[in-house]
């Protein structure tokens, strides 16, 4: 266990360290890359990568999944046979983007697609041919290695298409970018472990095991992408493009908490659960929670100032076209905690191979997006569709929580303890700004959002 706990602890601070670092690479080369190609570039690629982000996730059988959780994840057949497993994946993938990328030109009246969505879903079999060795570091929480590999290949990719684009500013830059990082994973995949080498095998018994866990992944990466598509389909609909571009400010600022979350769930979590499964229940949920404490003690610090001063945040990077942003950003950030606080320990229940909780959570999100976006737009305006989209989490939560306490490791105490910590920190932090005279001057914008029922 102390030996665990040294792996947890560097782990985490390399996810942590890589994360930031990542974010700072992304914020610059955008910024970069918007003062040299047209808008209009980035619009077609955002097209394109949604397409091959929904393929990715819907065919998603957990074969990462499945070496990180399954206790054969070092065993040469079963990695192999997940191996082989990817490769085919990849290759139908390309196949897939082959056959719609056509219909795609034509639905969205953009001849350009016909041809860049196969060029860029090379991509899906560079990526199915890397190798396994990133799954297995992750197995047992060699973050560093992983790491150093991403911001690597972050690195190489801005700078392939900076460069490109100062001197042909084409939407070649864009797609040479995303190839370019494929093939630097893909190489240096075979480089993390010394002898470690793919082929090509079939168990059937690894095949049964893989899809045993696949299925739910399947069906729960699916929903996933749906409920966190659904608003931005939904509101491109409702809202005017200069409100949903507000929007989408909004959204990215809320959600970098979450993002930072999952990668530690993904990378630390989850392999330190799947070491420990083989613990009896409550010593299990012991170690978790034990653990999970310190990390929600975090989380909460950094939700009061994110939620309490959120809007001063908007206020002082932006102008003032983007004042509905500032009102937006606590609502969303609000709304994100149920998601956090899953985040910490529905790992766990993948770990032990229980992930139809998730998936149903999904499936309830879902819903509750589409059907809340809906009608809170119709009753008040773009603010009851931003409440419905900060309110979805929650149904998330009540699923992965009935699931964790039939499973003998709940955790609703120390919600309960995280939460009103939250509450209690951001009352403190409201009366110190109104003690300081720092008032919510956003308020105006917001009732200003709020529109009658019946609206059309």
């Amino acid at each position: 266990m102390s030996v665990l706990k040294k792996l947890v602890i560097r782990g985490a601070f390399w996810t942590v360290a890589g994360y930031g670092l990542g974010q700072i690479l992304r914020f610059g080369s955008n910024l970069l890359l918007t003062r040299l190609l047209f808008p209009e570039f980035f619009g077609l690629m955002a097209l394109v990568n949604i397409f091959i982000v929904g393929l990715n996730l819907f065919s998603d059988v957990g074969v990462g999944l499945s070496i990180i959780q399954n206790k054969r994840g070092d065993e040469p057949d079963f990695v192999n046979t997940a191996w082989t497993l990817k490769v085919i994946r990849g290759l139908g993938l390309w196949t897939a983007c082959l056959l719609f990328s056509y219909p795609m030109a034509v639905l969205y009246n953009q001849p350009q697609l016909q041809w860049i969505i196969p060029v860029v879903g090379l991509t899906t079999i560079l990526d199915g041919f890397s190798s396994t060795a990133t799954y297995t570091l992750e197995r047992h929480m060699a973050v560093r290695q992983l790491t150093v590999l991403e911001l690597t290949a972050q690195a190489i990719q801005t700078a392939v298409m900076v460069v490109w684009a100062y001197h042909s500013p084409t939407m070649w830059a864009l797609v040479s970018g995303n190839l370019v990082v494929s093939i630097v994973r893909l190489v240096w995949s075979y480089q993390l472990i010394p002898g470690l080498r793919n082929q090509f095998c079939w168990e059937k018994s690894a095949v049964q095991e893989i899809f045993s866990l696949g299925r739910w992944i399947f069906v729960s990466t699916a929903l996933t992408f749906m409920a966190e598509q659904a608003d931005r389909l939904m509101l491109g609909k409702l809202l005017p493009l200069d409100m949903l571009g507000i929007y989408g400010i909004a959204l990215m600022l809320s959600d970098l908490p979450r993002q930072l979350t999952l990668a530690l769930s993904m990378r630390i979590i989850l392999p330190a659960a799947a070491k420990m499964v083989d613990l009896p229940r409550p010593e299990l949920r012991a170690a978790i929670l034990r653990h999970r404490k310190k990390l929600l003690l975090v989380l909460t610090l950094g939700m009061v100032l994110m939620i309490g001063l959120g809007d001063l945040l908007i206020l002082a990077l932006y102008d003032q076209r983007y004042t509905a942003a500032a009102w937006m950003l606590p609502i969303l950030a609000l709304g994100i905690w149920p998601r956090l606080l899953c985040a910490t320990i529905d790992s766990a229940l993948i770990a032990i191979g229980r992930v139809q909780y998730t998936t149903v959570g999904n499936f309830l999100r879902l819903l509750c997006t589409v059907g809340g976006i809906w009608f809170g737009y119709h009753q008040i305006g773009v603010v009851g569709a931003i409440v419905a989209v900060a309110l979805n989490d929650l149904f998330y939560y009540a699923s992965v929580s009935f699931g964790l306490q039939r499973e003998g490791m709940g955790c609703l105490r120390q919600d309960l303890q995280a939460t009103a910590l939250l509450l209690g920190g951001l009352a403190l932090l409201g009366l110190g700004r109104f003690g300081l005279g720092i008032q919510f001057s956003t308020w105006d914008s917001l009732l200003a959002a709020i529109k009658p029922s019946g609206i059309g």
